[in-house]
Protein backbone atom coordinates (compact mmCIF):
# COMPACT_ATOMS: atom_id res chain seq x y z
CA UNK A 1 0.00 0.00 0.00
CA UNK A 2 2.51 2.21 0.69
CA UNK A 3 3.66 2.02 -3.22
CA UNK A 4 0.39 2.17 -4.45
CA UNK A 5 -0.54 5.52 -2.36
CA UNK A 6 2.97 7.15 -3.83
CA UNK A 7 1.91 5.63 -7.59
CA UNK A 8 -1.71 7.37 -6.57
CA UNK A 9 -0.03 10.87 -5.01
CA UNK A 10 -1.35 10.88 -2.21
CA UNK A 11 0.54 12.87 -0.34
CA UNK A 12 -0.67 15.95 -0.04
CA UNK A 13 -4.14 14.35 1.01
CA UNK A 14 -1.98 13.57 4.15
CA UNK A 15 -0.35 17.10 4.37
CA UNK A 16 -3.73 18.17 4.50
CA UNK A 17 -4.93 15.83 7.85
CA UNK A 18 -7.37 14.00 5.34
CA UNK A 19 -7.88 10.75 5.98
CA UNK A 20 -11.76 9.95 4.84
CA UNK A 21 -12.66 10.98 8.66
CA UNK A 22 -16.77 10.70 9.31
CA UNK A 23 -16.93 9.31 5.58
CA UNK A 24 -19.09 5.74 5.52
CA UNK A 25 -18.16 3.89 2.56
CA UNK A 26 -20.46 0.54 2.35
CA UNK A 27 -18.23 -2.59 0.65
CA UNK A 28 -19.98 -5.39 -0.85
CA UNK A 29 -18.24 -8.14 -1.24
CA UNK A 30 -16.99 -11.52 0.82
CA UNK A 31 -17.61 -9.98 4.27
CA UNK A 32 -14.91 -8.69 6.45
CA UNK A 33 -12.73 -10.36 9.25
CA UNK A 34 -12.50 -8.04 12.78
CA UNK A 35 -8.71 -7.65 11.53
CA UNK A 36 -7.40 -5.04 14.23
CA UNK A 37 -6.81 -2.81 11.46
CA UNK A 38 -9.90 -1.85 10.86
CA UNK A 39 -10.40 -0.44 14.75
CA UNK A 40 -14.12 0.14 15.92
CA UNK A 41 -14.62 2.07 12.79
CA UNK A 42 -17.40 -1.21 11.02
CA UNK A 43 -20.26 0.89 11.64
CA UNK A 44 -22.59 -2.56 10.54
CA UNK A 45 -22.05 -5.81 8.60
CA UNK A 46 -25.23 -7.65 7.35
CA UNK A 47 -25.12 -11.10 5.94
CA UNK A 48 -27.52 -11.75 2.98
CA UNK A 49 -25.88 -15.60 2.78
CA UNK A 50 -25.80 -17.24 5.78
CA UNK A 51 -27.54 -14.55 8.07
CA UNK A 52 -24.95 -14.46 10.37
CA UNK A 53 -24.75 -11.33 13.06
CA UNK A 54 -21.34 -10.93 13.85
CA UNK A 55 -18.41 -9.83 10.85
CA UNK A 56 -16.57 -12.40 9.43
CA UNK A 57 -15.07 -13.29 5.87
CA UNK A 58 -14.91 -16.78 4.78
CA UNK A 59 -12.98 -15.91 1.75
CA UNK A 60 -10.94 -12.93 2.33
CA UNK A 61 -11.32 -10.90 -0.79
CA UNK A 62 -13.45 -8.65 1.22
CA UNK A 63 -11.53 -7.96 4.34
CA UNK A 64 -8.58 -7.19 1.06
CA UNK A 65 -10.35 -4.54 -0.31
CA UNK A 66 -11.39 -2.86 2.60
CA UNK A 67 -8.21 -2.52 4.23
CA UNK A 68 -7.06 -1.19 0.98
CA UNK A 69 -10.24 1.52 1.04
CA UNK A 70 -9.70 2.24 5.21
CA UNK A 71 -7.06 0.13 6.97
CA UNK A 72 -5.53 1.98 9.64
CA UNK A 73 -2.38 -0.06 8.97
CA UNK A 74 -1.79 -0.49 12.92
CA UNK A 75 -0.04 -4.30 12.41
CA UNK A 76 2.24 -2.90 9.80
CA UNK A 77 4.10 -0.33 11.70
CA UNK A 78 7.66 -0.70 11.39
CA UNK A 79 10.14 0.35 14.04
CA UNK A 80 10.11 3.94 13.33
CA UNK A 81 6.39 3.98 14.02
CA UNK A 82 5.55 4.43 10.19
CA UNK A 83 2.09 2.34 9.02
CA UNK A 84 3.58 1.06 5.56
CA UNK A 85 0.21 -0.94 4.98
CA UNK A 86 -2.52 1.45 5.86
CA UNK A 87 -5.56 2.62 3.30
CA UNK A 88 -5.65 5.53 1.06
CA UNK A 89 -8.57 6.75 3.77
CA UNK A 90 -7.75 5.04 7.14
CA UNK A 91 -10.17 7.24 9.01
CA UNK A 92 -13.53 5.85 7.08
CA UNK A 93 -16.13 4.50 8.35
CA UNK A 94 -17.00 0.92 6.91
CA UNK A 95 -20.54 -0.80 6.43
CA UNK A 96 -20.03 -3.83 4.85
CA UNK A 97 -22.62 -5.97 2.95
CA UNK A 98 -21.56 -9.89 2.80
CA UNK A 99 -22.99 -11.30 -0.86
CA UNK A 100 -20.75 -13.68 -1.91
CA UNK A 101 -19.51 -17.24 -0.58
CA UNK A 102 -16.45 -18.46 1.30
CA UNK A 103 -15.58 -19.52 -3.18
CA UNK A 104 -16.09 -15.79 -3.72
CA UNK A 105 -19.74 -16.62 -6.00
CA UNK A 106 -22.74 -15.51 -5.60
CA UNK A 107 -26.32 -15.13 -6.72
CA UNK A 108 -27.82 -12.40 -7.94
CA UNK A 109 -30.60 -12.52 -5.70
CA UNK A 110 -28.25 -11.57 -2.52
CA UNK A 111 -26.87 -8.81 -4.41
CA UNK A 112 -30.10 -7.24 -4.98
CA UNK A 113 -31.03 -7.70 -1.23
CA UNK A 114 -27.89 -6.24 -0.45
CA UNK A 115 -28.90 -3.14 -2.72
CA UNK A 116 -32.35 -3.20 -1.31
CA UNK A 117 -30.79 -3.06 2.21
CA UNK A 118 -28.45 0.08 1.15
CA UNK A 119 -30.75 1.76 -0.35
CA UNK A 120 -33.30 1.55 3.01
CA UNK A 121 -30.29 2.26 5.37
CA UNK A 122 -28.08 4.57 3.43
CA UNK A 123 -29.43 7.79 5.49
CA UNK A 124 -29.46 6.21 8.82
CA UNK A 125 -25.30 5.00 8.12
CA UNK A 126 -24.65 7.73 6.02
CA UNK A 127 -23.43 6.38 3.48
CA UNK A 128 -21.63 8.63 0.70
CA UNK A 129 -19.61 5.64 -1.80
CA UNK A 130 -20.62 2.10 -2.58
CA UNK A 131 -17.51 -0.32 -3.43
CA UNK A 132 -18.05 -3.02 -5.94
CA UNK A 133 -15.31 -4.82 -6.63
CA UNK A 134 -17.13 -7.84 -7.92
CA UNK A 135 -19.12 -8.29 -11.44
CA UNK A 136 -21.14 -10.57 -13.25
CA UNK A 137 -20.31 -12.14 -16.35
CA UNK A 138 -22.27 -10.77 -19.90
CA UNK A 139 -22.96 -14.56 -20.02
CA UNK A 140 -25.76 -14.50 -17.27
CA UNK A 141 -29.50 -14.19 -17.74
CA UNK A 142 -30.54 -11.01 -19.53
CA UNK A 143 -32.78 -10.17 -16.95
CA UNK A 144 -30.42 -10.92 -13.75
CA UNK A 145 -27.94 -8.21 -16.07
CA UNK A 146 -30.81 -6.11 -15.94
CA UNK A 147 -32.00 -5.96 -12.55
CA UNK A 148 -28.72 -5.34 -11.51
CA UNK A 149 -27.89 -2.66 -13.85
CA UNK A 150 -31.06 -1.20 -12.48
CA UNK A 151 -29.89 -1.51 -8.74
CA UNK A 152 -26.67 0.39 -9.00
CA UNK A 153 -28.28 3.10 -11.31
CA UNK A 154 -31.01 3.64 -8.53
CA UNK A 155 -28.17 3.60 -6.10
CA UNK A 156 -26.28 6.49 -8.16
CA UNK A 157 -29.54 8.43 -8.87
CA UNK A 158 -30.25 8.62 -5.03
CA UNK A 159 -26.98 10.49 -4.90
CA UNK A 160 -24.35 7.15 -3.96
CA UNK A 161 -20.96 7.21 -5.55
CA UNK A 162 -20.71 3.64 -7.22
CA UNK A 163 -17.24 2.29 -7.87
CA UNK A 164 -17.21 -0.82 -9.62
CA UNK A 165 -14.29 -3.00 -11.28
CA UNK A 166 -13.95 -3.34 -14.76
CA UNK A 167 -12.93 -7.22 -14.25
CA UNK A 168 -10.52 -9.47 -14.96
CA UNK A 169 -11.46 -10.78 -18.45
CA UNK A 170 -9.40 -8.74 -20.51
CA UNK A 171 -8.01 -6.86 -23.22
CA UNK A 172 -10.53 -8.03 -25.82
CA UNK A 173 -13.22 -5.43 -26.02
CA UNK A 174 -16.42 -5.47 -24.81
CA UNK A 175 -14.97 -7.50 -21.43
CA UNK A 176 -15.77 -4.88 -18.67
CA UNK A 177 -17.97 -7.07 -16.56
CA UNK A 178 -21.90 -6.16 -14.95
CA UNK A 179 -22.23 -3.72 -13.22
CA UNK A 180 -19.35 -2.12 -14.12
CA UNK A 181 -20.79 -1.57 -18.10
CA UNK A 182 -23.71 1.05 -16.50
CA UNK A 183 -23.57 4.40 -18.25
CA UNK A 184 -24.07 6.51 -14.57
CA UNK A 185 -21.30 4.10 -12.03
CA UNK A 186 -17.68 5.24 -12.23
CA UNK A 187 -15.57 2.48 -13.50
CA UNK A 188 -12.25 1.47 -12.56
CA UNK A 189 -9.36 -0.42 -14.39
CA UNK A 190 -5.86 -2.15 -13.19
CA UNK A 191 -3.12 0.22 -14.89
CA UNK A 192 -0.26 -2.61 -13.95
CA UNK A 193 -2.09 -4.91 -15.63
CA UNK A 194 0.74 -5.71 -17.74
CA UNK A 195 2.71 -6.95 -15.18
CA UNK A 196 2.18 -10.43 -13.84
CA UNK A 197 0.52 -11.52 -10.96
CA UNK A 198 3.56 -12.55 -8.44
CA UNK A 199 1.30 -12.62 -5.23
CA UNK A 200 0.97 -16.42 -5.59
CA UNK A 201 -2.03 -16.72 -6.53
CA UNK A 202 -1.43 -18.00 -10.39
CA UNK A 203 -4.57 -16.90 -11.74
CA UNK A 204 -3.56 -13.95 -13.42
CA UNK A 205 -1.89 -13.42 -16.66
CA UNK A 206 -0.76 -10.15 -18.08
CA UNK A 207 -3.25 -7.47 -19.81
CA UNK A 208 -6.08 -9.05 -17.24
CA UNK A 209 -7.86 -5.23 -16.97
CA UNK A 210 -11.67 -5.48 -18.53
CA UNK A 211 -11.55 -3.42 -21.74
CA UNK A 212 -14.68 -1.49 -23.50
CA UNK A 213 -16.53 -0.09 -25.60
CA UNK A 214 -19.51 -1.77 -23.64
CA UNK A 215 -22.44 -3.06 -26.19
CA UNK A 216 -23.75 0.59 -25.79
CA UNK A 217 -20.30 1.94 -27.42
CA UNK A 218 -19.63 3.75 -24.33
CA UNK A 219 -15.80 4.03 -23.55
CA UNK A 220 -14.86 1.84 -20.37
CA UNK A 221 -13.09 1.45 -18.02
CA UNK A 222 -13.27 5.72 -16.83
CA UNK A 223 -9.50 5.60 -15.08
CA UNK A 224 -7.27 3.73 -13.59
CA UNK A 225 -5.47 2.80 -10.58
CA UNK A 226 -3.23 0.05 -9.10
CA UNK A 227 -4.58 -3.54 -8.87
CA UNK A 228 -1.46 -5.88 -9.19
CA UNK A 229 0.69 -7.27 -6.42
CA UNK A 230 -1.36 -5.14 -3.71
CA UNK A 231 -0.60 -5.87 0.05
CA UNK A 232 -3.51 -5.56 1.94
CA UNK A 233 -5.72 -7.41 5.24
CA UNK A 234 -5.75 -10.58 5.35
CA UNK A 235 -9.08 -12.65 6.97
CA UNK A 236 -6.84 -13.29 9.87
CA UNK A 237 -6.93 -10.34 12.41
CA UNK A 238 -3.57 -9.60 12.36
CA UNK A 239 -1.97 -10.44 8.98
CA UNK A 240 -1.73 -9.16 5.13
CA UNK A 241 -1.64 -10.99 2.02
CA UNK A 242 -0.84 -9.73 -1.68
CA UNK A 243 -3.86 -10.09 -4.11
CA UNK A 244 -3.91 -8.61 -7.74
CA UNK A 245 -7.23 -7.38 -10.28
CA UNK A 246 -9.41 -4.55 -10.71
CA UNK A 247 -10.91 -5.71 -7.58
CA UNK A 248 -7.54 -4.39 -5.65
CA UNK A 249 -7.87 -0.80 -8.40
CA UNK A 250 -11.42 -0.36 -7.31
CA UNK A 251 -10.94 0.62 -3.88
CA UNK A 252 -8.16 2.50 -4.30
CA UNK A 253 -10.26 4.71 -6.24
CA UNK A 254 -13.32 4.56 -3.64
CA UNK A 255 -10.66 5.80 -1.03
CA UNK A 256 -9.67 9.14 -3.40
CA UNK A 257 -13.46 9.51 -3.09
CA UNK A 258 -13.06 9.35 0.62
CA UNK A 259 -10.49 11.93 0.79
CA UNK A 260 -12.36 14.11 -2.11
CA UNK A 261 -15.69 14.10 0.71
CA UNK A 262 -13.81 15.07 3.46
CA UNK A 263 -12.38 18.00 2.11
CA UNK A 264 -15.74 18.90 0.44
CA UNK A 265 -17.99 17.27 1.90
CA UNK A 266 -21.21 18.64 -0.68
CA UNK A 267 -19.52 17.28 -3.66
CA UNK A 268 -22.06 15.27 -5.77
CA UNK A 269 -21.11 11.75 -7.48
CA UNK A 270 -21.77 13.43 -10.63
CA UNK A 271 -18.78 15.88 -9.60
CA UNK A 272 -16.91 13.48 -8.33
CA UNK A 273 -16.63 11.34 -11.31
CA UNK A 274 -16.36 14.71 -13.65
CA UNK A 275 -13.17 15.43 -11.34
CA UNK A 276 -11.92 12.27 -11.14
CA UNK A 277 -11.32 12.13 -14.95
CA UNK A 278 -10.58 15.25 -15.79
CA UNK A 279 -7.31 15.33 -13.52
CA UNK A 280 -6.46 11.76 -14.45
CA UNK A 281 -3.28 11.50 -16.00
CA UNK A 282 -2.64 9.86 -19.76
CA UNK A 283 -1.18 7.35 -20.25
CA UNK A 284 -1.34 6.98 -24.21
CA UNK A 285 -3.24 3.99 -23.93
CA UNK A 286 -6.08 2.88 -25.91
CA UNK A 287 -9.18 4.71 -24.00
CA UNK A 288 -11.01 1.78 -23.98
CA UNK A 289 -8.39 0.53 -21.87
CA UNK A 290 -7.52 3.43 -19.74
CA UNK A 291 -10.27 5.96 -20.40
CA UNK A 292 -9.11 8.70 -18.68
CA UNK A 293 -5.87 7.85 -17.52
CA UNK A 294 -4.45 6.94 -13.89
CA UNK A 295 -6.07 8.98 -10.99
CA UNK A 296 -3.80 11.06 -9.48
CA UNK A 297 -5.03 12.53 -6.35
CA UNK A 298 -2.88 15.21 -5.95
CA UNK A 299 -4.36 16.99 -8.87
CA UNK A 300 -7.81 16.64 -7.68
CA UNK A 301 -7.68 17.60 -3.78
CA UNK A 302 -5.44 20.84 -5.70
CA UNK A 303 -8.29 22.06 -7.52
CA UNK A 304 -11.13 21.81 -4.38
Amino acid sequence: MDRVKRVIHCDRAYKMGLNGKNITVAVMDTGIAPHLDFDQRILHFEDFCQKKLAAYDDNGHGTHVAGIIGGSGLMSKDKRGVRLLSGVAPGVRLVVLKVLDRKGNGVTSHVLEGMDWLLKNREKYQVKILNISVGMMASAGKNEQEQLLHAVDEAWNQGIMVVTAAGNNGPKENSVTIPGISRKVLTVGSWDDNVADTGGSGRLAKNYSGSGPTECCIVKPEVLAPGTDVKSCSKDTRGYVVKSGTSMATPIVTGIVALMLNKKEKLTNVECKKILKENAIDMSMDKNRQGAGLVNANAILNIL
